[in-house]
């Protein structure tokens, strides 16, 4: 999964304006975004813009919710910015990668079919999901404050960018499709960036 391809083929483009473009891409145009911009082997890409969205989301949350910050120096400012460290340096890239894993349990899981005995539909690599899983969190950049009706939103809408880009990038049929994308989606954007807990708020 954190393999590197020196020369991966096509994918998306780097620096910061291509970040931009991606993520206006996945939010407008995801279908497009899943064609073209997800090949084997090119994670890097990927990875940054998973990190780009926690950094987004961890940064509007602090913002305007400082009461969340612990008091890891005596200094709030310092407290706040050694948080937003520990989210894009660890929190974000391991995140990704333990969504990813899911990601693609369920999507072997969703391919298997029986054909003259049990076997795995043509599908895509382990890269093209892991950059499926990153591009489809964009919705999660906006998620930051703290209003569950926003982060219910924004993670419904990042689930279905993930349904997208599943059925895109795998080929899957729509049931295939949920049995893929469900389990990554409750875990990275459930669990991860506190979706479950807005709708328990909610409901509850």
């Amino acid at each position: 999964m954190t393999s590197w391809i020196a020369d991966p083929e096509g994918g998306r483009a780097r620096g910061p304006r291509a970040l931009a473009r991606a993520w206006v891409e996945a939010l407008i145009r995801p279908r497009r975004l899943f064609a073209n911009g997800v090949a084997p082997g090119d994670q890097a890409p990927a990875l940054t813009f998973a990190v780009a969205v926690a950094a987004a989301y961890a940064l509007g949350w602090i913002v305007t919710d400082p009461g969340i910050v612990p008091g890891i120096v005596a200094s709030l400012p310092l407290s706040a910015a050694i948080l937003f460290l520990v989210v894009v340096v660890l929190v974000a890239p391991v995140g990704l990668h333990l969504t990813a894993a899911v990601a693609t349990l369920s999507v072997i899981l969703a391919s298997v079919e029986y054909d003259d005995g049990i076997a795995l539909r043509d599908r895509g690599g382990v890269s093209e999901t892991v950059q499926v899983v990153a591009y489809a969190s964009s919705p999660m950049a906006l998620a930051g404050p703290p209003i569950p009706e926003l982060r219910v939103v924004c993670g419904a809408y990042a689930a279905v960018l993930l349904l997208i880009g599943f059925r895109t990038v795998h080929r899957t049929t729509p049931v295939r499709t949920l049995v893929a994308g469900v389990p990554p989606a409750l875990l990275g954007y459930g669990v991860g960036y506190r979706v479950v807990a807005a709708v328990r708020s909610l409901i509850g």
